[in-house]
């Protein structure tokens, strides 16, 4: 009787996109309010919106790029929907660790 109310919490919880940077969050496009600004508008093209119905999880690597691998892993131990990769190497790192 368990798997049915399983099913059904899993089917209501909120999308995760996990966000992966090697910059600091002060140095990070996804703090210009460009990129930030296309990126969220691009969420809600497809009917997203942080906070409302997808929740987004940052992990910078604060320019100890050595960090990137345990933070890809840490990304997707925690099981997120999609990786978004800020920048090359983070992307190359995330593409790695799944």
């Amino acid at each position: 009787m368990a798997w049915p109310t399983a099913a059904r919490a899993q089917q209501l919880a909120m999308p995760v996109i996990g966000y992966l940077s090697g910059l600091s969050a002060a140095e990070d496009q996804l703090t210009d309010p460009r990129f930030a600004g296309a990126f969220q508008q691009g969420l809600r093209e497809t009917g997203h919106v942080e906070g409302r119905n997808v929740a987004i999880e940052y992990r910078w690597a604060e320019g100890q790029l050595d960090r990137l691998p345990a933070l890809a892993a840490d990304l997707v131990g925690r099981r997120m929907s999609v990786i978004v990769a800020g920048g090359l190497r983070a992307a190359l790192v995330a593409k790695a660790a799944t």
